[in-house]
């Protein structure tokens, strides 16, 4: 399912100078559009992927900090102002869930999950687990399908087996209606079959193929080379 369509950049291109435009992929961005209900966004640290999801979500309803849409705190004021010159073109359907999952600010969201006394729908307090634990508990508690899910760095927090878990939680929820958009640094989750992969560079953001990603390519490498990586590291 296709909750989101496509987003379109209004802001004039000679109007983009200051922050978040000083970085060249999203001052080249004019719109992105959203066919596959899975879509993975990467690219090298400060290319502005956590910043394009970040106002997609914000555009979408969501709390900044993450969250559901019910949700309404502010630890503190970190967004950039991408989201107030982008427009999100959503499709006929309506989801029924939904929920920004964004990893650098997690722990405030289960820190309102306790204040708001809503911690049965995630199986008991956050913070009576550890970090990955409490992703994982969302995953399984909280999304209930039909839902537009949009992720920061998910991975951050997982170990492998529990990356591999989430991606069988997400074909659960894709089998009901859902819709992923997902920034991510991780080549297990980018090998989720048939999902579409935006790459963000100073060139700009295009599509790309598994095999194509840095994540995919640098991950093979190092495991098929591992000695001779850590010799030129000067690492043996």
């Amino acid at each position: 399912m296709i909750y989101i369509s496509k987003i379109t950049n209004l802001k004039p291109k000679k109007e983009r100078k200051a922050y978040p435009y000083n970085i060249k992929a999203l001052r080249n961005l004019t719109e992105l559009e959203f066919t596959n209900p899975i879509t993975f966004i990467v690219g090298e640290n400060g290319m502005g992927k956590s910043t394009l999801v970040e106002a997609i979500a914000i555009q979408a309803g969501f709390n900044p900090e993450g969250g559901s849409r019910n949700f309404n705190f502010n630890t503190m004021h970190s967004h950039s102002t991408l989201f107030e010159d982008i427009r999100v073109t959503r499709t006929a359907w309506r989801n029924k869930d939904g929920y920004f999952l964004r990893a650098e600010s997690f722990y405030n969201v289960a820190t309102t999950i306790d204040s708001y006394g809503v911690q049965e729908f995630y199986s008991g307090s956050l913070h009576e687990c550890s970090h990955g634990e409490s992703f994982m508990a969302l995953l399984h508690s909280r999304l209930g399908g039909k839902g537009l899910y949009i992720f920061d760095e998910t991975e951050s927090a997982l170990s492998l087996s529990r990356q591999m878990n989430m991606m069988v939680r997400m074909k659960e929820l894709l089998e009901q209606d859902s819709q992923f958009i997902i920034a991510t640094h991780s080549p297990i989750l980018l090998a989720y079959p048939g999902a579409d992969i935006f790459h963000l560079d100073e060139k700009g953001i295009r599509k790309v193929e598994y095999e194509e990603t840095d994540q995919y390519r640098l991950t093979k490498f190092f495991l098929n080379n591992h000695e001779r990586m850590l010799k030129e590291l000067e690492l043996i």
